[in-house]
């Protein structure tokens, strides 16, 4: 058992139980049966465990205010989030505070830093672009304030995480192109280490593997996610002896940088070649062609994240980090349609 104060979750691990039904037990909840109750209290007295007083007395006097950190406030996407996030806490009584690390790995520090010192109650944090390296979520845990990572996340820390299943979406998107007679299908991913790119990747893969077309390594390229990228990586899967007859883009932007390229080139879509996204902006559909895509819930993604926050403030002892993936949906339009 780790050093310092025993906390509930010690409880909870020595019995092998959850840390609500610690939390409740001690509190003598009619909802916990009697034997499980004084087991508790048996091992809690064992362990000399006494309440946290500071903790809870921290938990009165909160400044009701969220800190949110987002790679784009003028990204649609994360603006729904964040219209998801700022209803759900006015409606629990709480503000919020918004930062934009413009996809880049020193201002997301910093803007954790900024928001932590106007003692902001809580994060919600969806990772730059740029992000590989974790300690400063660690320093988070460390100092024991509460966040919630959604979107763009990372594995590995104990607290609550709220996406899309973006390995069933890109598995959507793969099997609609072989289902038009496509055979060699390219995929733009973002930045190779990035959350949401391995798992698009992984749902590309398994359903070429399922269909029986074999994997070229060559159709899978990384983009850092700038137009000037989207069009040298487009110019350079055209420039492939067996070229492709399809594009999946990583998201929505990177597709209609990949459309302008091929239309500079004279390319008729979905003629020559057919072209999908994944977000499905609002512009998607006023494009032409219009933009296949995969729906992505942004503003339920963002009520969620802040929901389950707010539970995590309202009772932090007892609260359990949750893993939510949300459904996408496939909207089929004319760049793909062969």
């Amino acid at each position: 058992m780790k050093k310092g104060q025993v906390t509930i979750r010690d409880i909870a691990l020595k019995l092998k139980i959850s840390i609500s039904t610690v939390s409740r037990a001690l509190r003598n909840s009619p909802e916990i049966k009697l034997e499980t109750r004084q087991k508790v209290m048996a091992m809690a007295e064992k362990l000399n465990y006494t309440p946290n007083v500071v903790a809870q007395s921290l938990r009165v006097n909160r400044t009701k205010t969220l800190g949110i950190v987002v790679p784009q406030l003028a990204s649609h996407f994360f603006a729904s989030n964040i219209s998801g996030i700022q209803d759900t806490a006015y409606k629990r009584g709480y503000n919020v505070m918004i930062c934009q690390s413009n996809e880049n790995f020193e201002q997301e520090k910093s803007d954790i830093r900024t928001l932590i010192s106007t003692r902001v109650d809580g994060l919600l944090i969806s990772l730059s672009r740029e992000t590989e390296s974790y300690e400063h979520l660690q320093n988070l845990i460390d100092r024991e304030i509460p966040f919630v990572l959604f979107d763009r996340i990372t594995e590995g820390f104990p607290v609550s995480t709220v996406t899309v299943d973006d390995t069933l979406g890109a598995y959507k998107v793969t099997k609609h192109l072989l289902d038009q007679g496509c055979k060699r299908i390219a995929f733009i991913s973002g930045p190779e280490g990035m959350y949401i790119c391995k798992k698009r990747i992984a749902g590309y893969v398994q359903a070429l593997k399922e269909n029986g077309v074999s994997l070229d390594e060559n159709l899978i390229v990384y983009s850092d996610l700038t137009e000037e990228s989207n069009k040298k990586l487009t110019n350079q899967l055209l420039g492939l002896e067996e070229k492709p007859d399809a594009i999946f883009a990583i998201n929505d932007p990177v597709a209609i940088d990949v459309m302008k390229f091929l239309k500079s080139k004279g390319m008729k879509i979905p003629q020559d070649i057919a072209l999908v996204g994944f977000t499905n902006m609002p512009v998607s559909d006023a494009l032409e062609p219009s933009l296949s895509t995969v729906d992505q819930p942004a503003y339920e993604m963002g009520r969620l994240a802040a929901n389950n926050l707010l539970d995590q403030l309202l009772d932090p002892e007892s609260f359990e980090p949750q893993n939510l993936v949300l459904d996408t949906e496939l909207v089929i339009r004319n760049s793909s349609k062969k």
